[in-house]
């Protein structure tokens, strides 16, 4: 291929047959030189001296020689051509394997969970969850992000999440309903709950979103998920309070102004930041659980004065020692932090103590609704108060 490429060359330009002759037996050395002076003259007379002469016998063959070599180039220049469109078409599969293995890159980059000894001092909160704790971001919107992917604070994200949406579902529901089925009294009263459920699962799933953004984030966002409880408590003694007093004024009163006094100095003490700190996790637990069982003072006076049955049967006692029970209980998980207590790393993702206490909750939301729509539906069917139960 060498030495054919040395004859393509002389053919085309001349110089290099004059600088380098080529060596071939069969020409003598006096038809070299005119065929030198030849090219130097004209490169059409060369051309004609080499066909008469053994030596352009030579090159014709050769030229054969280049003729099939350019057939086999042509093949391999339409291989290429082929292949070029085979790469073509392969292109947008290389480019789907490129943009998969791009976002895998992002994913991960993006996504990190780390060991609770690898957390800053303001996130380790249990140090018996060992693994899939989220780093500091200082971006709401990957902390929103998160919300999609797998750590140790999905399930209470997504529990509270998905039971805000629930009770705003029936909260809608119930608001709109025509005076004729539901006045606006039951409406006003039914708010009440319904604005502490929902401001109370609110705040927790976005605390449980945003509190590794940064320490301050964190801070006030605890201290409305503390809040919110306090809310959810309050909220929901009022239908019952005001549906089991409904013709006695003066204890409905004092005992909406007791609940609402004992929220208020939760509220108060949920706002101060030594509050949050992990060793007072038992004192938080034991404030929200005194909160909820203040509701034993009107549930004794109600069973002193309309007897158990009455109270049971038409004024939903057991609804509401259900959703106490399921109150404390929760909060008795959470503050002794069982499983993880027991099976340190093994309830690190699913099954720890905070998911399960935000089940209790969620139950005892529901099954507290359903004990005060049953307690609303027998008071208004007895209807107006007498003067005697409205003074006694």
């Amino acid at each position: 291929m060498a030495s054919i490429a040395v004859i393509d060359a002389a053919v085309v330009d001349p110089s290099p047959i004059v600088s380098q002759p080529l060596t071939v037996p069969e020409i003598d050395i006096a038809y070299e030189s005119d065929v030198s002076e030849d090219l130097n003259s004209n490169a059409s007379h060369v051309k004609e001296a080499f066909t008469k002469s053994e030596k352009g016998k030579l090159l014709k063959r050769r030229e054969r020689h280049f003729s099939q070599t350019s057939d086999s180039e042509e093949g391999e220049n339409e291989i290429e051509h082929k292949t070029s469109r085979l790469d073509f078409l392969a292109g947008p599969c290389k480019a789907a394997e490129h943009a998969e293995e791009f976002v895998k890159r992002v994913w991960e980059a993006g996504w990190r969970v780390v060991n609770h000894h690898s957390l800053p001092d303001w996130l380790q909160d249990n140090d018996f969850l060992h693994k899939g704790h989220r780093v500091p971001t200082n971006s709401f919107r990957e902390c929103f992000k998160s919300i999609f992917r797998i750590h140790t604070e999905t399930g209470n994200i997504w529990s509270h999440l998905l039971g805000m949406i629930a009770f705003m579902g029936i909260a809608g529901y119930f608001l709109t309903r025509p005076s004729v089925e539901i006045q606006w009294q039951e409406k006003a009263v039914f708010s009440a709950f319904f604005a502490g459920a929902i401001l109370c699962l609110g705040f927790s799933w976005l605390f449980h979103t945003v509190f590794n953004h940064s320490e301050k984030v964190g801070k006030l966002f605890n201290k409305l998920d503390y809040c919110g409880i306090a809310i959810l408590t309050m909220g929901s003694f009022v239908p019952w309070l005001y549906y089991s007093f409904y013709c006695r004024l003066v204890p409905k009163i004092a005992y909406l102004v007791l609940i609402f006094v004992l929220g208020t100095i939760c509220i108060v003490v949920s706002l101060f930041d030594k509050f949050r700190e992990p060793q007072f996790r038992g004192i938080r637990a034991g404030m929200f659980i005194a909160l909820g069982l203040s509701g034993v003072i009107p549930a004794l006076h109600f069973v002193i004065s309309d007897g158990f049955d009455q109270a049971v049967n038409n004024a939903s006692l057991g609804w509401l020692c259900l959703m106490a029970v399921l109150y404390i209980v929760g909060a008795l998980i959470y503050a002794f932090r069982i499983p993880e207590r027991i099976f340190p790393g093994k309830f690190d993702i699913w099954c720890q103590s905070h998911q399960i206490f935000h089940m209790f909750v969620l139950a005892a939301a529901f099954v507290h609704y359903h004990g005060i729509t049953q307690i609303a539906s027998y008071r208004l069917t007895l209807g107006d108060c007498l003067a005697t139960d409205i003074s006694s």
